[in-house]
């Protein structure tokens, strides 16, 4: 049992399609917690000792099963509203003298890109791949639905075992754009039997982070916007999928902000 838990009036929850983020104030500091959407049950007990009196903030797909579960008083926030608010705190907390507009780009289930501006923020476009492409494909390359198993076969992979390369395409020619693009994401897959299946779980990564840069460096350039913040659990202890999303500066000018608490951006945005 939890002890010596600082009582509080007001939680956020962010109940998306695959995690339950949660995030609470005391003394100005915030506390976040996560829950899988399979410990609703343990969320709810653990809501009820922090304070079965507190005002719950919620928001997210999820939302009105947790409404339904709950005793507390529930309060919904629109999703877009309530993650662009929390990015746009959090990345005024960790650069006070940050003042410029931003993409933002919301990598959970799937992926959200807005234009973030001081007062208003706008949801420019979207894309089914995201986190839940990231389980879904790596269940099915590798057997396991585990999010940290993937992600250390990832880090021990070379995507480029499984991706077809510009360069594979032209060689032993000299290709017209950098040999080191991808030509096709898992373009190898069907004929290298050397590639393994970290291989094949690091391919699958760099087509995500790939798909994502592609469109938030597009919505960077409408819009006349360099720096590009990244939030959500997709990017929890995911170096591999951060290199990606970074790796593409010297052909794109953007600049990759990454939160330290970006994860709950939806759930801290909640409270704000």
């Amino acid at each position: 049992m939890e002890r010596n838990i600082p009582m509080t009036n007001k939680i956020g929850i962010d109940a998306g399609g695959s995690l339950l983020k949660i995030a609470y104030e005391e003394k100005g500091k915030f506390h976040v917690k996560t829950y899988g959407n399979d410990e609703s049950k343990n969320l709810i007990q653990w809501l009820t000792m922090l304070n079965p009196d507190a005002t719950l903030y919620i928001t997210g797909g999820k939302s009105t099963s947790i409404k339904e579960q709950v005793m507390q008083k529930c309060v919904y926030i629109e999703e877009f509203d309530a993650v662009t608010k929390g990015a746009r705190f959090l990345v005024k907390r960790e650069n006070p003298s940050f003042q410029d507009d931003f993409i933002l780009v919301s990598l959970g289930t799937g992926t959200s890109i807005f234009h973030v501006k001081e007062e208003e923020s706008y949801r420019l476009l979207g894309s089914g791949i995201g986190g839940g492409t990231l389980m879904g494909l790596g269940s099915l390359l590798t057997g396991r639905g585990n999010y940290q198993h993937l992600i250390n076969l990832a880090e021990k992979g070379s995507s480029q075992k499984s991706d077809l390369l510009v360069r594979d395409i032209y060689a032993p020619n000299e290709p017209p754009i950098p040999g080191e693009l991808t030509a096709a994401n898992f373009g190898k897959a069907h004929f290298n039997m050397q590639a393994r299946v970290e291989d094949h779980v690091a391919a699958l990564i760099r087509l995500i982070g790939e798909t994502v840069i592609s469109l938030a460096s597009q919505a960077a350039k409408i819009t006349g916007v360099e720096k590009i913040v990244f939030v959500g659990s997709t990017l929890n202890g995911n170096k591999p999928l951060k290199e990606v999303l970074s790796g593409f500066q010297g052909m794109m000018q953007y600049e990759p902000i990454f939160l330290e608490k970006g994860s709950y951006a939806g759930a801290i945005g909640t409270l704000i």
